[in-house]
């Protein structure tokens, strides 16, 4: 696998919490969308660590085209 799987048409609205780390899903296949469920292993995808500097509410990308990974850039909305 080349290219990852096109996971969402939008984006996962996940409130996330200062000092932990979340692992987003780069390749698209995991289970656990948007987080790595270690299903990329094989492949040349590795997951991509986020970890907030503040409490709040991000929109991780749902589509894997963003150019600002982990978060959602709006390419969801750009035609496959």
């Amino acid at each position: 696998m080349t290219n990852p799987v096109r996971a969402s048409n939008t984006p996962f609205a996940v409130k996330v919490e200062q000092g932990k780390d979340y692992w987003w899903c780069a390749c698209g296949q995991s289970k656990k969308q948007p987080f790595c469920d270690g299903t990329h292993k094989g492949s040349t995808f590795s997951p991509i660590k986020y970890s907030p500097d503040v409490s709040k509410e991000v929109h991780f990308c749902g589509c894997k085209g963003t150019g600002s990974q982990p978060l959602c850039d709006g390419s969801h909305k750009n035609p496959v």
